[in-house]
């Protein structure tokens, strides 16, 4: 008889710690999620690295470009030999705007389209159709003027079209510049053109290209081309 009721307690047992688990099983306890997005998870959408300028964005786009792209010299490689600039600081936009092109390969095969003796050298154009394709991928935007640094156009400064006063359509040539040759500088363009760099090195590649004879609209009778445009330490 004990053993019966033995057994009875038994059964009873094992039947509720049966039903115990499987209550565990159909009734799982919540898990609580960490739903805090962690920063380093977020993935941000940049700007793309080469986006088209315009006037509407170029000079947002400048602003950030110069705080990470420091570089200030370049080389001008030309068939007479090297010249080497010096890009101001201050002058941050045109700096900016000058390593953009130079990283972007824009001036490479450009030329030295107008070649006055005893006064400048202008380049970063071309009658190329393929550099004009560079310019429609890059953008139409212009650059504001920025002529109250103190600079002066002594010889060998490189100096961009922006004036304040007369034409404001001198604005809209980023691409190009000019590299005064003058011996006693260009004065009278104080003022009216952004300068933004010196040679330092090849002044006598500047006056070699500035010998060059041309046709009377002062391009050059044999082509003087940039090679390319290239960053330097």
């Amino acid at each position: 008889m004990k053993r019966i009721v033995i057994i009875s307690v038994l059964l009873v047992f094992l039947s509720c710690e049966d039903k115990q688990s499987q209550q565990k099983k159909t009734n799982p306890k919540p898990v609580q999620k960490n739903t805090k997005v962690k920063k380093k998870d977020i993935i941000r959408e940049d700007t793309p690295e080469f986006p088209f300028l315009t006037d509407d964005n170029a000079m947002e786009f400048f602003l950030e470009y110069e705080k990470k792209n420091k570089e200030n010299k370049v080389r001008i490689t030309t068939k007479f030999g090297d010249i080497d600039v010096l890009l101001y600081n201050k002058t941050k936009f045109h700096r900016a705007n000058f390593i953009y092109l130079t990283k972007r390969g824009y001036f490479d095969k450009t030329q030295f389209y107008r070649v006055v003796n005893n006064f400048i050298i202008q380049a970063g154009n071309t009658d190329d159709p393929k550099v004009k394709r560079k310019r429609k991928d890059i953008g139409y935007y212009l650059l504001p003027p920025d002529t109250k640094r103190g600079y002066k156009h002594n010889r060998g400064v490189i100096s961009m079209p922006s004036s304040e006063i007369e034409n404001a359509y001198k604005l809209a040539s980023p691409f190009e510049f000019f590299i005064v040759q003058a011996e006693h500088g260009a004065h009278h363009l104080d003022g009216a053109y952004t300068i933004f760099g010196e040679v330092i090195k090849g002044m006598n590649v500047v006056d070699e290209i500035a010998a060059q004879e041309t046709d009377e609209g002062e391009w050059p009778l044999r082509n003087v081309y940039i090679k390319k445009v290239e960053i330097i330490e």
